[in-house]
């Protein structure tokens, strides 16, 4: 079985600081999934590195310093979160975002058009469905790449991987990693 996507890495976008879970459930689900399939996961709520931390402790500490009137300690410190998480844009392969209109989410849709930016395939799993995703995303993506359920996201990933979907809509690039790597089989 060809395993296109073995190697690449994807990273899971999405609402944090306005929703009471802050965004772990759905990527905590999600992981598992995608490292079946050999690819590796940068989440923002649990970052592969020692700095950029951002539990609810940390977003009560934000949302202290905004109503103290403290914007420059509350500058300095997202300053760092929003660094962190475009970098894990910029070393993503694709991007998985997952989009429920109701919320706000600011830095979800700046990582969104960041990876648009760099031509990355960004695949969106709307809550309220695919019909309900924004009208600017369907001018900036392929709506080839919106799902209504993360079932139907997984069994596109799941073709991709296997080689039998073969419409990439100048989105996917797939390298041979173990080349990349100068290992051998």
């Amino acid at each position: 079985m060809t395993n296109l996507l073995k190697g690449q890495c994807t990273y899971l976008a999405g609402p944090m600081d306005r929703i009471e879970d802050g965004g772990i459930v759905w990527r905590q689900e999600l992981t598992p999934k995608l490292r079946a399939m050999g690819l590796g996961v940068l989440d923002p709520c649990d970052k592969p590195c020692a700095f950029g931390e951002e539990g609810p402790e940390f977003r009560d500490k934000i949302n202290r310093l905004k109503i103290q009137g403290d914007f420059e300690t509350a500058k300095a410190l997202m300053r760092d979160i929003s660094a962190i998480d475009l970098r894990m844009i910029d070393i993503a392969h694709f991007v998985i975002v997952y989009m429920n209109i109701d919320v706000h989410m600011c830095g979800t849709y700046h990582e969104a058009f960041t990876a648009v930016q760099q031509k990355k395939p960004i695949l969106v799993m709307c809550e309220q469905g695919r019909e309900n995703v924004p009208n600017w995303m369907f001018g900036v993506m392929p709506y080839q790449h919106m799902f209504d359920s993360w079932d139907d996201l997984l069994a596109y990933l799941d073709r991709v991987n296997s080689g039998e979907e073969t419409r990439h809509y100048n989105r996917w690039r797939f390298f041979d990693f173990d080349k990349v790597y100068g290992r051998t089989n």
